[in-house]
């Protein structure tokens, strides 16, 4: 079929309120993945995605043949430099679904280029596919696990989107699990040590930091461990968790999904990693979680080393593409 009467037979147009019913139905369709949350309601996209402050209607393009939508694409952007405010510089397509019907067509190519021409008509300098920090506006809770990690492995249709157009894979995130009834503290003298000279402690719910913290992941059950010396009160390592709902209730597993792990320059590669971590996965278990996930770029062999060690199973992958002009 012609592009022309291509478009003829579909027609596409940006968001209308009436819409999330048949874009929750398009979402359920989709082949069964480990990062996609299902079943998807009208109220979880109400939640976590239409109704954020920064939604834009014309940034979820729609296909529609008669008065049945078939696929839909959603672009959108990330924070300015101090996160109080939304930039357009960076913009990415966040989710690209269509009907299983449908995936062999020319479809998610079409509002993959439409996809784009909204980005540009916004003012975006640097076009990604995917949804991956700072563009992580959208869909946490509901795709990827703990953060979000560009496109998920299984996502073929948007994969083959995104090569046919002309992006170019940049980086692959690692998605990392681990069953914490499995889990034993490491035993070294280092530690030990440790042990001696540092305390760990937590801040259940802690004080929102920013405006896109508060936006992307304040409304969700945070928890905070960090590790000072004894006696004193500077951060030498921390890292935060969430419960990533809905997507663990799908899981069946009361998950902690752990993010923005920080070690001090000075005391890096001198096991205090290793120390906070065990800590803190000796206390979430406590209290019934059951799995830890974890998302690392591939080229940060040591994060990935670390993980291993402490007995992390690779469950996924994500790829990251971006647009070259």
């Amino acid at each position: 079929m012609s592009q022309e009467a291509y478009l003829t037979v579909h027609q596409f147009r940006s968001f209308c309120n009436s819409d999330p019913p048949q874009l929750a139905e398009i979402w359920r369709e989709q082949p069964p993945q480990r990062g996609v949350a299902q079943p998807v309601t009208t109220g979880l996209l109400d939640q976590l995605v239409f109704s954020k402050q920064y939604f834009d209607p014309e940034g979820v393009i729609v296909a529609q043949q008669d008065d049945r939508i078939i696929g839909f694409a959603h672009a959108g952007f990330g924070p300015n430099d101090d996160l109080t405010a939304l930039s357009t510089e960076l913009g990415t397509t966040y989710q690209l679904m269509v009907r299983p019907e449908h995936r062999h067509e020319a479809l998610a190519g079409e509002l993959l280029s439409r996809s784009e021409a909204y980005l540009r008509k916004r003012g975006a300098k640097l076009i990604y596919a995917g949804g991956i920090r700072p563009l992580n506006a959208f869909y946490l809770g509901l795709y990827g696990g703990s953060e979000l990690p560009g496109i998920l492995a299984g996502d073929e249709v948007f994969h083959e989107a995104c090569r046919q157009a002309g992006y170019r894979e940049i980086d692959r995130v690692v998605v990392l699990q681990l069953e914490l009834s499995l889990f034993r503290q490491p035993i070294a003298r280092s530690l030990r040590q440790l042990r001696r000279e540092m305390v760990c402690q937590e801040t259940q719910s802690p004080e929102i930091k920013s405006w896109w913290e508060a936006c992307t992941t304040g409304a969700f059950e945070r928890v905070h461990f960090y590790v000072t010396r004894t006696g004193e009160a500077t951060l030498l390592a921390d890292v935060w968790f969430w419960d990533v709902e809905p997507l663990s209730t799908t899981w069946n597993a009361p998950t902690a999904g752990m993010f923005d792990l920080q070690v001090s320059s000075d005391y890096r590669r001198k096991g205090l990693a290793t120390f906070l971590l065990g800590e803190a996965f000796d206390r979430l278990r406590a209290r019934g979680v059951l799995l830890v996930e974890a998302q690392t770029m591939q080229h940060n062999t040591s994060a990935v080393a670390l993980y291993h060690k402490l007995g992390f199973k690779q469950v996924d992958e994500g790829i990251v593409y971006r647009k070259d002009a």
